[in-house]
């Protein structure tokens, strides 16, 4: 009869094979994942750039807008203080005379002449609050891109958290054919 050497031997050949098929299948794993958060990696970081460009659009033309806000509510400033300069000259001067010529009756004329002056300051005020209102929704566009962005970068990180997951996942299925593989044998 046999001393069992053969099987011994036999066996010890099986270990081995299935030994090295599992190292080279963990080996394969290692990479695949290794790839696959790499390139979740360079998506993100695309992703980021991307978004920063958006925002940086987004300011510049958020600046572009309330320059030329500004720069027109300046305009119609000016325009209302001369306006106004040279109704309050005239009122004076017609109210002066007035005063010399006829007395009360006229004076009342005079009164709806600075009742005039009030409205253009009105006026004023109001183009004020336009201008504002104007740097207020800009600003508004400014912070609804940041958003944006922030969420894509979220977006990416989770995206790598997955691939993680999924390759580390896949490790220990893998294993386990390789065992019934060798209980086969």
């Amino acid at each position: 009869m046999s001393n069992g050497n053969g099987v011994v031997a036999t066996l010890t050949g099986a270990a081995e094979s299935v030994k090295e098929t599992a190292s080279n299948i963990g080996s394969s794993i290692a990479s695949t994942a290794s790839g696959a958060v790499a390139s979740v990696k360079k998506s993100a970081k695309k992703a980021q750039k991307a978004a920063t460009k958006r925002v940086t659009a987004a300011k510049k033309a958020v600046a572009k807008r309330t320059d030329k806000a500004s720069k027109a509510v300046k305009k119609t400033v000016a325009k209302a203080k001369k306006s106004l300069a040279s109704a309050s000259a005239s009122a004076k001067a017609e109210a002066a005379t007035l005063k010399k010529k006829v007395g009360k009756k006229t004076a009342k004329k005079a009164t709806k002449k600075t009742a005039k002056k009030a409205t253009a300051r009105k006026a004023v005020k109001k183009a004020g609050k336009k201008i504002a209102a104007r740097k207020a929704t800009a600003k508004k566009a400014v912070k609804k891109v940041v958003r944006k962005a922030a969420a894509k970068k979220t977006a990416a990180k989770k995206a790598v958290k997955k691939a993680v997951k999924k390759v580390a996942r896949k490790a220990p299925a893998r294993k386990k054919t390789a065992k019934k593989a060798a209980k086969k044998k």
